[in-house]
């Protein structure tokens, strides 16, 4: 089967590297792809944000199955230009990609369900929006979401009114985040510990993939700027059998029969941003695709084929049985560019990158790299991941930091304690 991935990331190449175990080099094709997955596919150049081009690629390639790895081309319509093509998607509608393109469709759609998640106000104007904080109605600290797609970074945690108000000035005023801020959702902030399940849907069952943890802040000890992600571990202690159940019988199950009533049956990765509160599981976000970085510490717990369950979902025909897992923990660390979050430099040369991946047990995907004549360089924040795998959560964690300590560029910044809250929680 000729499989096309979609996307240049450490999630799409997480991926390539799953499904090349399964199909010849000649069968998988990657676009953009990046230098890691030229290694196991066949990379092709490519907008993916771009639908009608993507799906002349697949014409022309004879893709069989099409996996989108990022968000934004789902958020365009990719799966219906597909549908409307005859070909085979793997990912949500446009209408279904809104759990995730839209927070406010997102927030009004749990609230019709009854899919529990934390109390918000929804507001376009300034001043609206400031009269809610000032109500001190959902208290603080105030979660200030931007609606619209803003690469992980559109969140903000106020402490205060000081902060909060002048979260508010740079999403609605300033326009910090364009349209992605044209509306913002204000939020009580949820106590308790968070958790990411994934399960892929055929738009009426789902199958239950690992849970993981991810870390998003810039620095250790959960400071600094919010991220795109600066690591992950799985399967996450946090997801007991009994929360298992009350997330697929609260959310997960109540998410596929609400969107199917809607006219919108949804197939694709679900994707559920937890906070495991005294009074159950809430949601604090969807996404409609495998996380970055949580798809490289799960997808390789996967211990079966990935196509035919693929497959079998975007057709609507998953089996009502779980999936094969293995059960050894894997823990996954971000070499980001020194700066990021914020202003950083590109182009900078990579070393160490094979003789962190010739270790035994340990991954390395690329993220932001580039093939110069001079040999792997950066080209973006968060430049590669490196996972672990190990018997226990401190073998992972120890494998993973000695390879990370192998790869070497000017700038390179990681956190030091990816994974370190796994070890009290498996205690």
């Amino acid at each position: 089967m000729k499989i096309l991935i979609v996307g240049g990331g450490a999630r799409e190449h997480a991926l390539a590297w799953k499904l090349s175990a399964e199909h010849p080099k000649g069968q998988l094709v990657c676009a953009p792809g990046n230098p890691g997955m030229a290694a196991v596919a066949t990379c092709i150049s490519a907008n993916p944000a771009d639908p009608e081009e993507l799906f002349q690629l697949a014409e022309h390639e004879a893709a069989e199955l099409t996996v989108i790895g990022p968000e934004v081309p789902l958020a365009n319509g990719v799966a219906d230009r597909f549908a409307s093509g005859g070909r085979l998607l793997f990912g949500p509608t446009q209408a279904a990609a809104r759990l995730e393109s839209s927070k406010a469709f997102a927030k009004a759609f749990m609230a019709r369900h009854g899919i529990p998640t934390a109390e918000c106000e929804i507001h376009t104007e300034a001043s609206g929006a400031l009269n809610a904080l000032r109500s001190g109605r959902l208290g603080y600290p105030v979660v200030i979401k931007a609606d619209g797609l803003a690469a992980g970074k559109g969140v903000i945690i106020a402490p205060d009114s000081a902060s909060a108000e002048q979260a508010i000035r740079e999403m609605l005023v300033d326009q910090r985040f364009g349209a992605a801020g044209a509306t913002v959702v204000i939020e009580e902030h949820l106590e308790g510990e968070e958790a990411s399940f994934f399960a892929l849907c055929d738009g009426q069952r789902a199958m239950a993939l690992p849970s993981a943890q991810d870390h998003k802040r810039a620095f250790d000890n959960d400071q600094g700027p919010n991220t795109g992600g600066m690591g992950a571990f799985a399967p996450t202690p946090r997801m007991t059998d009994e929360i298992r159940a009350r997330v697929v019988s609260e959310i997960v199950e109540p998410v596929l029969a609400g969107m199917a009533a809607d006219g919108h049956p949804y197939v694709g990765v679900l994707y559920v941003g937890l906070m495991l509160t005294a009074d159950g599981p809430k949601v604090i976000e969807f996404n409609v695709r495998f996380g970055d970085p949580e798809a490289q510490v799960v997808l390789p717990l996967v211990a079966e084929d990935l196509t035919p369950l693929l497959v079998a979902a975007a057709q609507g025909r998953l089996s009502g049985r779980g999936c094969v897992l293995r059960t050894e923990p894997h823990v996954g660390v971000v070499a980001a560019s020194g700066g990021y979050p914020g202003s950083h430099s590109i182009g900078l040369p990579i070393t160490g990158i094979e003789a962190a991946a010739a270790q035994e047990n340990v991954l390395v995907f690329h993220a932001s790299t580039k093939r110069t004549d001079a040999g792997i360089v950066t080209a973006g924040g968060r430049v590669l991941t490196v996972v672990g795998r190990g018997a226990t959560f401190a073998a992972a964690i120890d494998l993973a930091y000695a390879a990370a300590a192998l790869i070497k560029f000017d700038g390179m910044h990681i956190r030091t304690d990816i994974g370190r809250m796994a070890l009290t929680l498996a205690a």
